[in-house]
């Protein structure tokens, strides 16, 4: 395992550690992002289930793929697939990545669509 992947995963297990603690019963907004694309699930830890998701990769996300903008758009579209499903509280899991860039975009635009964390 390379040092840099080994630091990543040391540093998500430490977020999620705190995340953990500060729960309280609400579901868990993850976020995966790679070069090209990101993604997004609303998670259920309790019961062990996804709610909702959403990626750069699904139809209409061709132009934007996974920058800015895209990541802007994926936010907002898991979170009104969360609140059609009746779930408006969340915890934000940035998964070990900075909060800046895509990540920011993604909070940002599913809170503007009425997730609250």
């Amino acid at each position: 395992m390379t040092k840099l992947k080994n630091h990543l995963q040391r540093r998500t297990q430490r977020n999620r550690t705190k995340l953990a603690k500060a729960a309280n019963d609400r579901l868990r907004l993850s976020v995966h992002r790679s070069s090209k694309h990101i993604y997004a699930q609303v998670i259920d830890d309790v019961n062990g289930v996804t709610v909702a998701s959403a990626s750069s990769m699904e139809e209409g996300f061709a132009a934007k793929g996974g920058n800015v903008d895209g990541a802007s758009e994926v936010g907002k579209l898991v979170a009104q697939r969360a609140v059609e499903k009746g779930f408006k509280d969340v915890v934000f899991d940035r998964g070990g990545y900075i909060y800046h860039g895509r990540v920011k975009a993604l909070a940002e635009g599913a809170r503007e669509a009425g997730l609250n964390f």
